[in-house]
C-alpha cells in the first residue's frame, strides 16, 4: 500500500511529529501501557447492571487513585448502551444504567511515572449475540490493521483506509472522526502531532495510539479498542 513517503524529518533526522522530551523512556512507556490497562481490568470487574455511567465514572476514579496514579491526561470515559456510538468530544446522553443484555466501553488516558498510557475496550453483560460480535469485531480490525503497520510498514493513512474497507467488509461501520493520536512523555500535546491518520510516515514504535470505533449497521450501540503500536 505505500507511496513513496514524503520527507519531512528534521535535520537530526526526526520527525517533528515524533519528537519526545528529555525525560522519555521507552520502557516507562511500556509499563504505563501495561499499568493503564492494569487498571481498566479492575474498573471493568466492578461495573454491573442497574450501575448508572456516573457510578462507573466515580468508582473509575476511586480505583486510579488506589493505583497511585500521577494524573489524567484525558477524562476517564465509560460509555453505556446508545453512548458507545459517541466519539471523545461528544458528551453522553443522559445517565443511562447499564441493563441486563447491554455493551459498554472505557477509554482512559492516565500518566505513570511521568508517562502517558491510552487504553480502551469493550464489554458485553448478556448474551446478545450482535453486541458480542461489535465488541469481538472492534478487537479484530484493531488486530489486523496492527498488523499491516507491523508487516508492510503502512503510514498514517493507509492504517485507516484498510480499517474503512475491512470494516465495511465484515459489515460494520467505521467511526472516521477517530483516527489515533500520540501519546510520550507528559505531555504529547506540545509536539501538535494531529491524528495517527493524517500522520505522513509509518508510525514509530511507542509513540502512537491506534483507535478503533465502529457502528452496528442497524442498530443504536457500538464498540471501541484503542492500544499502543508497539
Amino acid at each position: 500500500m505505500n507511496d513513496t513517503p514524503a520527507n519531512t524529518s528534521g535535520a537530526d533526522g526526526i520527525d517533528p511529529k515524533e519528537r519526545v522530551g528529555a525525560a522519555f523512556d521507552a520502557n516507562a512507556m511500556l509499563r504505563a501501557r501495561e499499568l493503564t490497562w492494569q487498571a481498566l481490568e479492575r474498573i471493568r470487574a466492578q461495573i454491573a447492571p442497574g450501575m448508572r455511567e456516573s457510578q462507573a465514572r466515580e468508582l473509575g476514579q476511586r480505583t486510579l487513585v488506589e493505583m497511585g496514579m500521577g494524573r489524567i491526561w484525558h477524562p476517564l470515559l465509560i460509555r453505556f448502551g446508545a453512548n458507545t456510538l459517541k466519539t471523545f468530544r461528544e458528551r453522553s446522553d443522559g445517565d443511562p444504567e447499564l441493563g441486563a443484555n447491554d455493551i459498554y466501553f472505557i477509554d482512559m488516558g492516565v500518566v505513570w511515572d511521568g508517562h502517558e498510557g491510552d487504553s480502551g475496550d469493550t464489554f458485553v453483560v448478556g448474551d446478545d449475540a450482535d453486541m458480542h460480535a461489535c465488541a469481538a469485531g472492534a478487537r479484530m480490525l484493531f488486530d489486523e490493521v496492527r498488523e499491516g503497520w507491523r508487516h508492510e510498514g503502512w503510514r498514517g493513512a493507509e492504517l485507516y483506509r484498510y480499517a474503512q474497507q475491512r470494516a465495511q467488509a465484515l459489515g460494520w461501520r467505521l467511526n472516521l472522526d477517530i483516527q489515533g493520536h500520540r501519546v510520550s512523555d507528559f505531555p504529547h500535546a506540545v509536539y501538535r502531532a494531529g491524528d495517527l491518520g493524517e500522520f505522513a510516515g509509518t508510525p514509530a514504535p511507542g509513540l502512537w495510539i491506534l483507535e478503533i470505533q465502529i457502528a452496528h449497521p442497524e442498530r443504536p450501540f457500538g464498540a471501541f479498542y484503542e492500544d499502543l503500536l508497539v
